[in-house]
């Protein structure tokens, strides 16, 4: 397709936002919108044909749009059709959302995509600094996702979903993204306030967040540092083992956990130097993705260019 000066729609959903950025082709984002997920979810057709909807209703707003990129909170099959499994909006669990798309729309062509895979297309894409197109990309946030760009494009497994490392089994025979997604971090903190209560400092003020963590680490408090600390050890261990799988030496991390990366990395760099030999090591790179805030909409937007 001729890309030059073009505009394409970056769809995002979220199970608290569907959010629409009209992208242009050099990354910047021109108009963005949102739309409350819950409400989609109370339309009278319910929230499958309202998605639809919502998505000519941006059509029409922007009529120079033939490309549209969606990235999507789960598992996708591998001719990126139909939504298989969306923990967070259960109603596309099974839908042919790419046939009705289609259906609905047949002079626009839909891209769908696993949303941590958008991410990492986007980063490859419409990042601050150019990638070597092969890398590993984690996102920290309310749960774990992950992805792999092998050759400048997505690793997509046998049957379209590669790459869940946030179901990987780690310590305890639990669930990474159960250990350090948002909730598995906010125990975390509980339990290191627990065990050095004088250290709690500013952490006893303010309801238990994200935020908040990373606010106190910046500040030196030793309970969130602690935190950090041993979120970086899971995380470092996990990567250990994916790295053994997959041979990859650079590792971009993004989601609003990532905020944090500098508190993370000492202890995720001590595991990795000590539990991978050299042949890994030289030249490994851990790195916070660019894109930040506009990551989904910039990422859905950038599957457009995988044609």
């Amino acid at each position: 397709m001729d890309i030059q000066d073009q505009f394409f729609l970056g769809i995002d959903v979220g199970g608290t936002y569907v959010k629409v950025g009209l992208v242009k082709t050099n990354g910047e984002i021109v108009e963005f919108y949102k739309e409350d997920t819950s409400l989609l979810k109370l339309e009278p057709a319910g929230f499958n044909e309202a998605f639809v909807n919502v998505v000519g209703k941006y059509l029409a707003k922007f009529p120079m749009v033939s490309h549209v990129g969606i990235g999507l909170p789960g598992l996708v099959s591998k001719d990126r059709n139909t939504t298989l499994e969306i923990p967070a909006i259960p109603e596309l669990n099974g839908f042919g959302l790419g046939f009705r798309l289609k259906e609905k729309y047949p002079h626009i062509i839909f891209h769908l995509e696993n949303d941590a895979n958008a991410a990492a297309v986007g980063e490859y894409h419409f990042g601050l600094e150019k990638t070597s197109g092969n890398y590993l990309f984690i996102t920290l946030g309310t749960g774990i996702g992950s992805a792999l760009i092998m050759d400048g494009e997505v690793f997509k497994g046998v049957r379209g979903n590669a790459m869940e490392m946030g179901h990987m089994l780690s310590r305890n025979n639990t669930r990474l993204e159960v250990l350090i997604g948002r909730k598995g971090i906010i125990k975390i903190m509980q339990q290191k306030m627990a065990a050095i209560p004088d250290e709690v400092g500013d952490l006893a003020k303010e309801e238990l967040g994200m935020h908040l963590l990373v606010r106190t680490a910046n500040a030196g408090n030793k309970v969130s540092l602690e935190v950090f600390k041993e979120v970086g050890e899971i995380l470092g261990e996990a990567i250990v083992s994916t790295v053994r799988i997959l041979d990859v030496n650079e590792v971009y991390f993004g989601g609003g956990i990532s905020a944090g990366l500098e508190h993370i990395l000492p202890s995720l760099e001590h595991v990795v130097n000590t539990k991978l030999t050299s042949y890994y090591t030289e030249g490994f790179s851990l790195k916070r993705a660019t894109l930040e805030n506009n990551a989904g909409t910039l990422g859905a937007a950038a599957l457009c260019f995988m044609d």
